[in-house]
């Protein structure tokens, strides 16, 4: 177990509400400006796969993964252990990447173009806010370990 270097990490905001947020205000916008992207049917199939692989087939074993290791799920939280099992092994980020297909699939069932189009500003901001600052937080929690880790598994896919 690492020392733990800092009570807390630099994030700025809370992950789950830097998803949605957005999500919300596509959708507010859809009903002033709508866009039908998909027939209802198709996105509520189309889009109901996506959050359904990103939540439950990503972003759940990263959870019970993170759990098991007793390690914390707050990003302003220094983190106790290195998780590296589960999702982990193919991305650094398997929550962030379950909230992104999570927020594609929802936006999809919604037809909410506009929420679609504000994605990147949110993945752009969830990169400087939340990522980098857990990133350098885990280097310097965990030195050589996390180095290798990030050396073999990339931060998205």
């Amino acid at each position: 177990m690492a020392a733990n270097i800092q009570d807390r990490v630099q994030v700025r905001i809370h992950p789950p509400l830097l998803f949605a947020a957005p999500l919300v205000l596509g959708v507010l916008l859809g009903l002033l400006f709508p866009v039908e992207l998909l027939p209802v049917g198709t996105a509520l199939i189309v889009g109901g796969g996506i959050a359904g692989l990103g939540f439950l087939g990503i972003g759940m074993p990263a959870f019970l993964a993170m759990r098991r290791a007793r390690t914390t799920l707050n990003p302003n939280k220094s983190s106790t252990r290195l998780v590296a099992g589960a999702s982990f092994r193919f991305t650094r980020n398997p929550l962030y990447l379950g909230m992104a297909l999570g927020y594609i699939g929802l936006a999809l069932m919604a037809n909410a173009l506009w929420s679609l189009l504000l994605l990147p500003v949110v993945l752009v901001l969830m990169h400087f806010l939340v990522i980098l600052p857990e990133e350098r937080n885990l280097e310097q929690q965990f030195g050589e370990e996390y180095r290798a880790y990030k050396a073999r598994v990339r931060r998205w896919l």
